[in-house]
């Protein structure tokens, strides 16, 4: 056990080299701190979320919020102007916290880096103090790295390099290796305080300031949160209020309603919100589970053009603009296709369409997996977006109602044995490598991180649950799933895939029909813990 030095604190990990100077007695009583304070409000805002399914069970719609249409109804009030380094954020490249990674992404010509301590990293204890470490070294910009081969990675001499945002992780994760008074600490707190104690003032010295994306939020109250978590960490350290900005992802379909009540509690601190689309997609389907006239179609099927997904987007945009923040776009997780260049030219292709429909449609910015993805995206919005941004694109004549947005109805949309297997077939892979410490995975051609893989574990669920049929007349029972399930697992390499059969183990829980796990990051996360002695679970 490391010695934390602070009373009421227990670090259960291994802590090793450099990594001992992320967990300081002052940075680790500034993580219990903001624990203290903060995550009493955390458990109830959870435990509101579950009383909310609980009345959708029960037959209640979402719909737009009465209490807070004052805050709609406005249309004077305006959130912070754009900070320094967010002001163009034409292309953000995403990726895990990894040292190499972090440098490529940095290097690669887009505008902003989302450094993920979330959906592409998986939270072993080494990852996420290794990722502290990378994030400290980026900041200084003296990050360097040299593989097995001798290869060098290190910044462009030229110093033009992404502006860096954090996505800490969301409020349902909890942190097992630290124990604050005996309970696990926030994950959320954890990931936010280490890396703003660290760089908050390094960051400003550099030009750009401590900048984040806060992921999977269901509540304007959630924002609230985060709101006076900011407030008290810049008291704190001394920062004026408004430093830190934060950009909200709109990944829930509960949070799509509350869209201006989000940025209403973040206003001083916001920089917009960012159209989420898988998870957005995982959030339908896993807060409607339960009702069998939501059962969507191969992933496959559900496209940016489905109704509920282009009322989402033009809300955003709209919303967005009004207030006088980025709306930004989603992700393209597509990856060069090597030795078939008919294939990669088509996957590019796509990238493109994309990216010039999301340009059109008044977006600011856009999200790419890829370093190769830069060029692509910017070629688009370089071509249809001359000025910094888009704010002027008001979207007045867009008009969204909660039926739009619950329309789930997709012309033609089919589930087939080819999706089912899909399904599964990469659920099962996403989750072996994530079991084994590697959370951003190339699957068929695809870089897929959480949310992809939930939307595959969700989609089995319920089609399990409401007995679909494919195409072909079949209905998917739960033999029938298990089956391919078994199929899939036999064909995997244990030496890439050591963890495949306790991957299988996971995700054939979730396809029986009859337990539903809220996120596969919290089903699979036990089974990851490296403490040098057990918390109380």
């Amino acid at each position: 056990m490391f010695n934390s030095k602070v009373a009421g604190v227990q670090i259960l990990g291994k802590v090793v080299g450099s990594q001992a100077e992320i967990l300081t007695p002052e940075a680790v009583s500034f993580v219990a701190k903001l624990h203290r304070l903060f995550n009493s409000t955390r458990k109830q805002l959870l435990q509101a979320r579950e009383e909310r399914y609980r009345q959708l069970q029960a037959g209640k719609s979402l719909d737009f919020l009465p209490e807070t249409a004052w805050i709609r109804d406005d249309k004077t009030w305006r959130a912070a102007r754009p900070a320094p380094g967010l002001v163009d954020r034409r292309v953000e490249i995403t990726g895990p916290v990894d040292r190499k990674m972090v440098i490529n992404a940095l290097n690669s010509g887009a505008a902003t880096f989302m450094a993920d301590f979330e959906d592409s990293c998986s939270p072993t204890w080494f990852n996420l103090i290794d990722g502290q470490v990378n994030m400290r070294d980026a900041v200084r910009r003296t990050i360097a790295f040299k593989n097995a081969n001798g290869k060098e990675y290190k910044l462009r001499e030229d110093g033009k390099i992404a502006t860096l945002i954090v996505r800490p992780r969301g409020w349902h994760m909890e942190e097992a290796h630290v124990l604050v008074d005996g309970e696990r600490c926030s994950a959320s707190i954890f990931d936010f305080a280490l890396y703003f104690f660290h760089n908050a003032q390094a960051t400003l010295a550099a030009g750009f300031g401590p900048y984040f994306y806060l992921p999977k939020m269901e509540h304007h109250l959630e924002a609230r949160l985060w709101n006076d978590i900011f407030n008290v960490a810049q008291d704190e350290l001394r920062i004026p209020r408004g430093t830190i900005r934060g950009t909200v992802l709109i990944e829930t379909i509960a949070a799509a309603f509350q869209m201006d009540e989000i940025i209403y509690e973040l206003r001083d601190h916001s920089s917009g919100l960012n159209c989420g689309r898988w998870d957005y997609i995982f959030s339908v389907i896993k807060k409607f589970r339960h009702d069998p006239r939501f059962t969507l179609p191969d992933r496959s099927a559900v496209t940016m053009t489905s109704p509920f997904m282009s009322a989402y987007v033009r809300l955003l945009i709209k919303t967005c603009h009004l207030r006088g923040v980025h709306a930004m776009g989603g992700m393209a997780a597509q990856i060069p296709i090597k030795g078939d260049k008919a294939a990669n030219d088509a996957a590019i292709e796509k990238v493109r369409a994309d990216k010039r429909r999301e340009v059109l449609a008044g977006h600011d910015g856009t999200w790419v997996a890829h370093p190769a993805l830069v060029t692509i995206a910017l070629e688009q919005f370089n071509k249809h977006m001359p000025s910094p941004n888009q704010f002027h694109v008001r979207r007045e004549d867009v008009v969204v109602t909660a039926a739009d947005l619950l329309n789930t109805h997709i012309e033609g949309g089919k589930i087939t044995e080819a999706g089912l297997r899909d399904n599964i077939a990469v659920g099962l892979m996403y989750m072996a490598a994530w079991l084994n410490a590697n959370g951003c995975v190339p699957i068929h051609n695809l870089m897929e991180d959480a949310a992809t893989a939930e939307i595959s574990r969700s989609q089995l669920y319920q089609w399990v649950r409401h007995g679909a049929r494919t195409a072909d007349g079949s209905v998917i029972t739960p033999a029938y799933a298990a089956k391919i399930l078994a199929e899939e697992t036999a064909k995997l390499d244990r030496k890439a895939y050591p963890k495949a059969d306790l991957a299988a183990k996971f995700l054939g829980s979730q396809m029986k029909g009859d337990r539903y796990d809220d996120f596969l990051t919290t089903l699979c996360y036990d089974s990851i813990l490296e403490t040098t002695s057990s918390p109380k679970l």
